[in-house]
């Protein structure tokens, strides 16, 4: 029997139809693309970290949101519907052109911008420049700002945290321009450097940043009581959660070649945030996460709508998504307490990120899915022992 046939079987056991087999076998597709382990072992800094260092050095000096808005372009405008469409939101984000003279460049208006927060995090696939919202509506502005063309676009309320990708850095191009007039002063300055400006369009590890933007509320919007938590002691644990999610999502874009809006990407990042965060995992706390903390029943406005695929599931295929997930929460809970440890080395997180990124919902959701993650992990070890 074929691994297909082997998923389509685990399906019907949990309900699925002929068709919704189908869906479900098209969503659950495992599209990571996992590295060797030297290769995420010993990952190096980006070459955009060096700016965003001087950032962070500058910002101990005059303030984090003083030194973005100097940098970030879209800092410099305000939250308006339509602004993407205007002449000079257009030329500054997209040509580079200076807003000094430019009337809607009033700046984006943040609620308590002192309390903005810029560091640099070493994750498993090295540094990342990580900027801190002191409140919900500071990081919706910043979220909308960064992503969404300065727009008013709704954020879910389940969203606390993005990982910004591809973020076009015109400083680091006028840095680079800056650099080579010094190194090519006798070669006609326009011509000269609209060729080598089309060269750098090729290269964008030149000019292209990644971040990741938190907020400091309540992880997935889920109240402290919920859980049976302190509330100072929950927005503590949900900064940390919250922090190494979205550095899971880093390292399986950079490394892995892929982050999705997925359940599986889902999964695979709150388990490492639950565990960096309090030193074992509880499913418990995913299902509330993700909505289905009343199991059968979904609560509308967790994060699993968020990942329902594009087209969306069917409700049928979305109600099998759903004891998919419960059982794939609670095989992940019986495989860390089977191996709980509260300190993992590096090796062994790399090794157990590597195994999950190999495994498809199916699986980790399957009567074997303990054994199946065990398996996958030891394949992980003894590599390291070869090498």
């Amino acid at each position: 029997m074929n691994s297909s046939q082997v998923w389509a079987d685990t399906l019907a056991t949990y309900g699925a139809s002929e068709s919704e087999i189908q869906e479900l076998l098209a969503y659950n597709q495992n599209v990571f693309s996992p590295p060797t382990l030297e290769q995420l072992y010993q990952a190096e800094s980006e070459l955009y970290l060096a700016s965003w260092k001087k950032y962070a050095q500058e910002s101990a000096t005059v303030g984090t949101y003083a030194t973005l808005r100097t940098y970030l372009v879209q800092l410099q405008f305000p939250i308006l519907a339509g602004i993407s469409t205007t002449t000079d939101y257009r030329g500054a984000t997209r040509k580079g052109k200076s807003t000094a003279q430019m009337e809607l460049a009033t700046g984006l208006t943040l609620l308590q911008p002192e309390q903005l927060q810029l560091y640099i995090y070493q994750t498993l696939a090295g540094e990342i420049p990580v900027l801190v919202a002191a409140n919900r509506s500071d990081f919706i502005s910043l979220v909308q700002a960064l992503t969404k063309y300065n727009e008013p676009c709704p954020i879910p309320d389940s969203m606390g945290a993005c990982t910004i990708q591809g973020y076009n850095n015109w400083h680091r191009v006028r840095e680079y321009q800056k650099q080579w007039q010094e190194e090519n002063q006798n070669q006609n300055y326009e011509l000269g450097w609209a060729v080598e400006f089309q060269r750098l369009i090729q290269r964008p590890e030149l000019y292209q940043d990644r971040l990741i933007l938190l907020s400091r509320g309540p992880y997935s919007n889920v109240n402290s009581t919920e859980l049976e938590l302190d509330e100072q002691q929950w927005l503590e644990i949900s900064e940390k959660i919250r922090l190494e999610h979205e550095c899971t999502h880093y390292i399986t874009r950079r490394c892995f070649g892929s982050m999705r809006n997925n359940i599986l990407d889902e999964l695979i990042a709150d388990y490492r945030g639950i565990v960096q965060a309090i030193g074992r995992y509880r499913a418990d706390w995913f299902l509330h996460f993700i909505g289905l903390e009343a199991f059968p029943n979904y609560r509308q406005g967790g994060r699993l709508e968020n990942y329902r695929g594009e087209p969306p599931l069917s409700e049928g295929a979305f109600q099998v998504l759903q004891r998919l997930v419960k059982t794939a929460a609670e095989n992940l809970e019986k495989f860390e307490q089977k191996s709980h440890q509260l300190v993992k080395t590096k090796q062994e997180e790399i090794g157990i990120l590597m195994a999950l990124a190999t495994l498809r919902l199916e699986e980790l959701a399957s009567e074997q899915g303990v054994s199946l993650i065990e398996t996958a992990i030891n394949h992980q070890k003894q590599y390291f022992k070869t090498q």
